[in-house]
């Protein structure tokens, strides 16, 4: 199996997945703007960030790439996991990776950076995952990073 990852991070809370992620496969690990010709790879996992609902903006443009590749998706997010925000933004990119085979997908939360926190205070009306932004504090912690170590082995197993 040829694998690597590829990620998007705004606030390393995602790149910290990836890092566990590309251990359990043994394999590199890039960002998706340097992520290149991923031809010779037959499984890729794509670690994104949410925003507006969905995958980052670099993701979006990504995952269409993946047709014809087993692709293991995972994400962080200030939402709580199981709730709408967090559960409509896998299905969204589930969707954008038309053509490839979701061999499994995990998320977890990730801390929201303070001004991020501030700005959608601020919003009318406001994020539906800001309620759950501070139980996100200190995530990905080490238990989040096991578990997607976990989750990415028994998907491609």
């Amino acid at each position: 199996m040829s694998a690597i990852v590829v990620y998007s991070s705004q606030s390393n809370n995602t790149k910290k997945v990836a890092e566990a992620v590309a251990s359990e496969l043994d394999c590199e690990m890039k960002t998706v703007a340097d992520a290149g010709d991923i031809s010779g790879y037959d499984t890729v996992a794509v670690g994104f960030w949410l925003k507006a609902g969905g995958p980052d903006p670099a993701t979006l443009k990504f995952l269409p790439e993946l047709a014809g590749k087993k692709v293991f998706l995972f994400a962080t997010h200030g939402a709580a996991v199981g709730t709408p925000p967090a559960d409509n933004a896998m299905v969204k990119a589930k969707e954008l990776a038309a053509g490839a085979e979701i061999v499994g997908t995990f998320d977890c939360p990730g801390e929201v950076a303070g001004k991020v926190l501030e700005m959608a205070s601020k919003k009318d009306p406001q994020p539906p995952w800001l309620s759950a932004a501070p139980a996100a504090k200190g995530h990905p912690d080490v238990a989040d990073l096991a578990a997607a170590r976990n989750a990415v082995k028994v998907a491609v197993e």
